[in-house]
């Protein structure tokens, strides 16, 4: 890995950790035994746009990015971010349904899963996401709400 991609890469996951600490943005996890699903979600204005052009992002209003970590309990008690599929969809307060296009991403040890969504400001918003990781035989499911506001 060149060091410019290095440095993009370390600041897009410092945009989405320092992301999910804010008002707009929503992180969780849920425990499945060996196996974590993480995720956090944030409006794409909140990245940088050299990482957004990087990582072939769109930064706009009215565009939400959903993040997924698939990670697996090690050895010595600490969690390592695992490689899999992740599939999902998301739905506003009305119902109307959109299946998200999850991309993997992989640098170094570091893997996740982003895809982008259309949202209205202050919509109350649905996500259903499935996790299997490699060579694992059952999905992980995870369900979670969250509203995002436009800047």
């Amino acid at each position: 890995m060149t060091a410019k991609r290095f440095t993009t890469v370390c600041t897009l996951l410092a945009t989405l950790i320092l992301a999910s600490l804010s008002l707009h943005a929503r992180a969780g996890s849920k425990d499945f035994g060996d196996y974590t699903v993480l995720w956090s979600v944030l409006p794409s204005t909140f990245l940088a746009p050299e990482v957004a052009r990087a990582n072939n992002l769109q930064r706009s209003k009215g565009i939400g990015i959903v993040n997924i970590s698939i990670m697996k309990e090690n050895g010595n008690g600490g969690m390592t971010p695992v490689t899999g599929q992740v599939e999902g969809r998301v739905s506003n307060d009305v119902q109307q349904v959109n299946f998200l296009a999850f991309r993997r991403i992989q640098e170094g040890e570091s893997v996740y899963f982003i895809a982008e969504y259309q949202y209205s400001s202050g919509e109350l918003m649905t996500f259903n996401i499935t996790a299997r990781p490699t060579g694992y035989q059952e999905d992980l499911a995870v369900r979670f709400a969250h509203t995002l506001f436009s800047d």
